[in-house]
């Protein structure tokens, strides 16, 4: 059997044998166009990065027990080949959790459905999952790893573990899945280093395995924290957060390029090790953004920008000849220029001319399917998008619509496809007055999974609507159900109008690209909803902000005419888009 690469002497590592620092950066795959992974790993190299760190999402790579998909976004075998080709090496964190700010923080929504299930522990049926992930996800990995010449020098267990529990056997359970499948390279853990709670480091440590911390600033204190935990091995911050991440209607986070610049340097002078987090934080396509819930549900924007070292688009920020300057201060860097922006899209407008209504769609989307009661999402086997659910009102007037298990996340309510309201689970609301013209009036009630928690205790929280649905107390019963992913679009009944378009609907426009570059698709006018370019789901769009922009992939767009369709859930003043040469993250606390 190989013998691990990455090895430990009293105060550091050893690669090979020799001294080794590890000087990381987290860059996610899975948040990056995977034809711009080469350019996000050649600018970790000449930051004077020597290793790169990714997650893992069991999620994706997942969608269904038994199945595994390594194609495109999620080819992490080709990023590892790319990694390797550019002198990196590689941090791997495979979970089974990764928080991540990451939809349900990587686990799958089939598993966490399960009746009674307790996610991260022995529960013998998530054990069995995670072996049976292992299976197919590590033999495909194992010519990647460093003691067989591939570049992956450590591979993480679990993920910020003490925060949640303390189970030393789970734990312990990983690390041997790890080891018996044949990984043999040096495992860790990683968990938050402070004075105020040492209780969670002590709690997501395992004997054997080396103990790493996360933080971002107190950097004498964190490190006498982690040294105090564990007398001897390596001092490492396995997440030196430089930024972070935004929520829908708060402001968008940004740390200034000297404060990040001179806490690096307090850590690299202390002689540690470090994993700059993040490195370049990418974006949240489709519907992947998590979110937290701790008094409140807080769902995350379609942007991971973290405010990090690349921008979104992979330009160099602030922080990155800064960090440059640091790094050499402590290690060799590249003697070559640093690198200049990305080319952008000249400034470009999109008529949108067709439209279609998403209600009525519905049919073409997915078959309905009948129930009693309204199911969740997760019933009906779907993961992520929306439910459209529809019913009759045995009743006239002024009535109360009351949904007993609230919705999971946003639910817009229609009476004969006009609309009623909006209940949203961030602001607790689960009760509607309601108006039906008539007795047997039709209640449509469209909901949008807007990101399972990636953080605590309700991880695998239920989507759509999650309990029964009365009308003055009595249960609203025979229900239609069209389960709407949107995973892929397909032929739509699109009509040409010229005119604004209220309601939920599909609208559809084409437009010219000479020389394909990145853009950012800006959409003052428009309220909420989902953008795709040629088929690819940039994300979410909301004008609650901060966001106001969504990236553009220079890949996705092609030379010739393209097609950008929108979802619009609420109505818009205009009929028109614009693709600009640069972003709009939002305000700050400090505008």
């Amino acid at each position: 059997m190989p013998a691990a690469a990455l090895t430990l002497s009293d105060d550091g590592f050893l690669l090979h044998g020799e001294p080794f620092r590890i000087l990381s950066g987290a860059l996610h795959y899975f948040r990056t166009h995977p034809d711009q992974w080469a350019d996000r790993l050649r600018k970790a190299r000449l930051l004077g990065l020597n290793t790169v760190e990714t997650y893992v999402p069991w999620n994706l790579h997942q969608p269904a027990p038994g199945t595994l998909d390594l194609d495109g976004l999620l080819d992490l075998p080709r990023f590892l080949e790319l990694a390797h080709a550019e002198g990196l090496r590689v941090l791997l964190r495979p979970g089974p959790y990764i928080c991540a700010e990451w939809e349900g923080g990587g686990l799958p929504s089939w598993l966490t459905a399960q009746p009674g299930l307790r996610p991260r522990s022995r529960d013998p049926r998530f054990t069995a999952a995670v072996d049976a992930y292992l299976d197919l996800l590590l033999p495909p990995l194992a010519p990647h790893m460093a003691a067989r010449g591939g570049p992956v020098i450590a591979v993480q267990v679990e993920n910020e573990y003490g925060a949640y529990g303390d189970d030393t056997a789970y734990l312990a359970h990983l690390a041997d899945a790890l080891r018996t499948r044949g990984v043999e390279e040096l495992l860790f853990t990683c968990d938050q280093a402070n004075t105020s709670d040492k209780a969670k480091l002590t709690a997501g440590s395992l004997p054997g395995v080396l103990s790493t911390g996360t933080f971002g600033g107190r950097v004498e204190e964190s490190l006498e924290v982690l040294r105090a935990h564990q007398e001897s091995g390596p001092l490492m911050c396995a997440e030196f957060w430089i930024g972070w991440f935004d929520h829908w209607g708060e402001p968008h986070h940004v740390r200034s390029a000297d404060d990040a610049a001179a806490a690096l340097d307090t850590l690299l002078s202390a002689g540690a090790s470090v994993n700059i987090y993040m490195f370049h934080g990418g974006t949240n396509f489709g519907f992947t953004a998590g979110a937290n819930h701790d008094h409140a549900y807080t769902p995350a924007v379609t942007s991971y920008d973290y405010d990090a070292v690349l921008t979104e688009c992979g330009d160099p920020g602030p922080k990155y000849a800064a960090f440059r300057d640091v790094i050499a201060r402590h290690a060799a860097v590249p003697d070559e220029p640093v690198p200049g922006p990305s080319p952008k899209l000249p400034p470009t407008d999109v008529t949108l001319t067709d439209s279609a209504n998403a209600l009525v769609c519905a049919e073409f989307l997915s078959p309905g399917e009948q129930f009693t009661e309204p199911p969740t999402m997760e019933r009906l086997g779907q993961a992520y998008g929306f439910v459209l659910y529809g019913t009759e009102l045995p009743a006239l007037g002024d009535r109360v619509l009351h949904f007993t298990g609230g919705v999971g996340d946003r639910a817009q309510v229609f009476v004969n496809g006009a609309p009623a309201g909006v209940l949203e689970r961030e602001r607790h609301e689960d009760t509607l007055h309601v108006r039906s013209p008539e007795y047997g009036a039709r209640l449509d009630v469209l909901v949008e999974n807007m990101g399972r928690a990636n953080y605590g205790p309700r991880i695998g929280d239920p989507k759509g609507i999650t309990g029964p649905v009365t009308l003055d107390g009595e249960p609203l019963e025979n229900w239609t159900c069209h389960p709407l992913p949107l995973d892929h679009l397909p032929e739509l009944p699109f009509r040409g109008t010229d005119t604004p378009v209220a309601g939920p609907s599909f609208h559809r426009g084409t437009f010219t690209v000479d020389t394909p570059a990145d853009a950012f698709l800006a959409l003052p006018g428009w309220t909420k909803g989902v953008a795709w370019i040629n088929g690819f789901n940039l994300g979410r769009y909301w004008s609650r902000g901060p966001q106001r922009r969504l990236y553009v992939p220079a890949p996705v767009l092609r030379p010739g005419t393209n097609e950008l369709v929108l979802l619009e859930l609420h109505a818009a003043t205009t009929r028109t888009v614009r693709l600009t040469d640069e972003p709009d993250l939002g305000w700050t606390d400090e505008n």
